[in-house]
């Protein structure tokens, strides 16, 4: 599978984990909020400049606006640790790592 498709996919599972824990959406639903979040975030990811693509919290150039990646933050965080507690490391390894 390409990369940036399992990317997309992931962010999509962890912006799905936390509307379910947060907001109480139904599963595989999301919220207003969350949808404009996820909407946003993978915009932003295809119209990154760099190949390959390094994480954005290494990257040089931040293209999310600040609060915009601040809920992110908080999403991975959430989401991340309900992974953790899941079994799910791999998915987790890939972000955090």
């Amino acid at each position: 599978m390409e990369r940036r498709e399992k990317d997309r996919r992931i962010l999509e599972q962890f912006v799905h984990i936390y509307c379910e824990g947060k907001h109480g959406s139904p599963p595989g639903q999301l919220c207003e909020a969350c949808s404009d979040l996820l909407a946003y975030s993978l915009a932003r990811y295809e119209r990154c400049p760099y190949d390959p693509k390094p994480a954005c919290k290494h990257c040089k150039t931040h293209c999310y606006r600040p609060a915009y990646r601040q809920r992110v933050r908080e999403v991975m965080r959430y989401a991340g640790m309900k992974l953790l507690l899941r079994g799910r490391l791999d998915l987790v390894r890939h972000y955090f790592f």
